[in-house]
């Protein structure tokens, strides 16, 4: 009994958990760069986003809270449209991440590097442009990423081989360019392997694991040839019609000179 009474004063002992300002301002920026057309997020109110959470219950649709503050960003399949604000790092006790299957545009924030706790990254899905930032290698904790159906160019950033956690990569169907760095396409040790379906869709993207691309070089020397073939055919062709021709002019005029040196008087 005296074990039960300590432990009940010891609650009420502890602070409660206050709203933490910087998910206000992260949650309020994003909703001033997100394009909501369908409503889906009519919660998103001035207080709410002051007051997001109360211990581990959220007040947002797609949040899940962890002691009064942000850790989990679920918003799928929503229709929404606009981009993604660099203030999404503020919610710097966020984990998990996931805005895939809308229409959101422009590029993918440097400024995400600052989510340090981040496990699960998943934009896929999308329209988003520009390259991928090599900052996100600062986000240690990275186990998943995943931008496949994008409109990402530029090349593979080589230091996302570092993140010894990343156990899910796809970057699948976009517009990426330039060799798949090996720390990514023939990881070593014990660290997990991404096939081709990782890295397929993008037809400037090559290197292992990928197939080797069909050589370029040899149609472009095929088309040269049959090009020269062609023009020395006609070249001949053409000479042989010309001496052809005068063979025929030559003969005709020998005739026409035989014929006029029968009716020429002698002298």
């Amino acid at each position: 009994m005296d074990v039960l009474i300590f432990f009940l004063l010891t609650c009420v002992s502890l602070p409660l958990a206050t709203p933490d300002p910087n998910d206000e301002t992260c949650l309020t920026q994003l909703s001033q760069t997100l394009k909501d057309p369908l409503n889906n997020l009519r919660n998103g109110t001035k207080s709410t986003f002051a007051n997001p959470c109360s211990g581990f219950t959220s007040y947002l649709p797609g949040a899940t809270c962890n002691n009064g503050r942000i850790y989990k960003l679920s918003l799928t399949s929503l229709s929404l449209q606009g981009s993604i604000s660099p203030f999404l790092s503020n919610c710097t006790n966020l984990q998990s991440l996931d805005l895939s299957s809308n229409s959101i545009s422009g590029p993918i924030p440097q400024d995400l590097q600052y989510l340090v706790n981040l496990a699960v990254l998943n934009l896929s899905s999308n329209r988003l442009q520009g390259e991928i930032p090599q900052q996100l290698t600062l986000c240690a904790y990275l186990n998943v990423i995943d931008l496949h159906e994008n409109l990402l160019t530029g090349q593979i950033p080589q230091e996302l081989g570092l993140l010894a956690r990343l156990s899910a990569f796809d970057v699948s169907n976009n517009r990426l360019s330039g060799p798949i760095p090996a720390s990514l396409g023939n990881r070593s040790g014990n660290l997990p392997r991404f096939n081709s379906t990782s890295f397929q869709g993008n037809k400037g993207l090559y290197g292992y694991p990928l197939p080797p691309m069909k050589s370029k070089g040899l149609s472009v020397l095929a088309i040269v040839g049959i090009g020269l073939g062609s023009g020395l055919a006609s070249l001949v062709l053409s000479f042989t019609g010309v001496c052809i021709w005068l063979k025929i002019t030559e003969e005709k005029t020998a005739d026409e000179e035989g014929k006029m040196s029968q009716f020429m008087p002698d002298y």
